[in-house]
């Protein structure tokens, strides 16, 4: 098979790609995605679909490695041994974590290899830290991931999908140890992590733990994680301390959120969708914040990383190989049929076209549940054992009170 996005010669790491000032487009969110398509389980979100499916994973980077990206993240999020037996969690025993993780870097550079795409070795946070594990204990469970993708020969690594910034610091000093280079995000808004840290604190933490690339991925829309961005970006600048940004935003729109983001919201984990042309303008966004790593979490999905490469072609210099079925900006509508489908064929219509929501009543903004609990909170340790009846009992009488969703 021909190379997608580059040609065949050496591939560039990841720094040597940023300090040249290139656009580095990342990949999507792949559990939500692979949920939609039957591979993953809303709830636990775990990846037991590289040994279970392979084929749907494969195919899934396959589809993001077209639509433009250049950085295949292993399919690892949640793959670590606590999360993979977490609440009856099945993965642990029968599979094993080191399998699903062996799996993921295989099938990611398999496909990384059509294109000029590096592969990325991700860790996400822990059952552990939320239960109040230790520091050791923590890191000895970044440790046992990092030492598959140390063994597969991944390119970097990332530390992503974070909302304690101390858990964040031990992730990177982990992952630094390898010495390879070092990606991290957090999944906070504005207001910080989950204890109050700043987003340019967190950032100033992040670089001196080791990380080159920091920046933020899920929990929030685009909007909100530029703002996020760019509060880390002055806090660096502050600091006197250099790093690479980067931005992985929900590709749903969260304007409503609180402090805990998305999954405080009462439409999680099944919101409002972002369309192409809003990710056209996170794009331009981003790049003109100076951020130049450029991607996308939960939501994202291949069109929409087609339309962060088309967006920034120009810069680029190309297009993706997905854009030869798009037409630029629904141009390829002039050839339908109807006069008043073709009548949209234009930029101009979709920048200005304020979608409706298609149901009656629909209120313009959702009100977040607003628990308040995190690391630390008697009800955030986690369990071996499957939820029991009589504790779902206890939280949607709990629900009931603090949202009122449910009568």
């Amino acid at each position: 098979m021909a190379p997608i996005g580059g040609t065949a010669k050496t591939k560039k790491g990841i720094l040597e790609r940023l300090d040249a000032g290139e656009i580095v487009i990342g990949d999507g969110g792949f559990v939500f995605a692979l949920e939609k398509r039957g591979y993953v389980k809303a709830g636990p979100w775990t990846p037991e679909a590289t040994v279970e499916h392979p084929e749907a994973v494969r195919q899934l980077h396959r589809e993001f490695l077209r639509a433009g990206a250049n950085v295949l993240q292993t399919f690892t999020f949640y793959a670590s041994d606590d999360k993979l037996e977490n609440r009856g969690n099945y993965v642990a025993d029968k599979i094993s974590g080191q399998k699903v993780n062996e799996a993921a870097c295989d099938i990611a550079k398999e496909v990384a290899e059509e294109g000029d795409a590096l592969v990325a070795g991700g860790v996400s946070q822990t059952p552990s830290y939320l239960s109040s594990k230790s520091e050791a204990e923590v890191k000895t469970i970044f440790r046992k991931q990092l030492d598959i993708f140390v063994k597969k020969k991944v390119d970097f690594l990332i530390a992503e999908y974070f909302e304690h910034v101390e858990e964040a610091v031990w992730a990177v000093e982990t992952l630094k140890t390898s010495g390879m280079p070092v990606a991290a995000t957090m999944c906070i808004g504005p207001e910080g992590d989950m204890h109050g840290v700043t987003p340019g604190e967190c950032a100033v933490r992040l670089v001196k733990a080791g990380a080159s690339i920091v920046g933020v991925n899920c929990h929030f829309d685009p909007a909100t994680c530029l703002k996020t961005v760019k509060l880390m970006k002055e806090g660096l600048a502050a600091a006197k301390l250099k790093a690479h940004l980067m931005a992985q935003p929900l590709a749903y729109h969260t304007p409503d959120c609180g402090k805990q983001g998305f999954i405080d919201l009462p439409e999680f984990p099944f919101g409002k969708i972002l369309s192409r042309w809003d990710v056209h303008k996170y794009a331009r966004e981003a790049y003109d914040l100076g951020i130049r790593y450029i991607g996308g979490c939960c939501g994202f999905e291949p069109y929409h990383t087609r339309a962060i490469a088309e967006e920034l072609a120009p810069e680029r210099g190309f297009l993706p190989h997905a854009s030869e079925k798009h037409g630029s900006w629904g141009n390829g509508l002039s050839m339908h049929t109807k006069p008043w489908v073709r009548a949209r064929a234009r930029k101009e219509y979709w920048e200005n076209l304020l979608p409706a929501s298609g149901r009656p009543y629909c209120p313009s903004l959702s009100h977040p549940d607003n628990w308040g609990v995190t690391k630390g909170d008697k009800e955030l340790i986690q369990q071996k054992e499957a939820t029991s009846e009589q504790q779902l009992k206890e939280l949607f009488n709990k629900q009931k009170f603090k949202s009122k969703v449910v009568a």
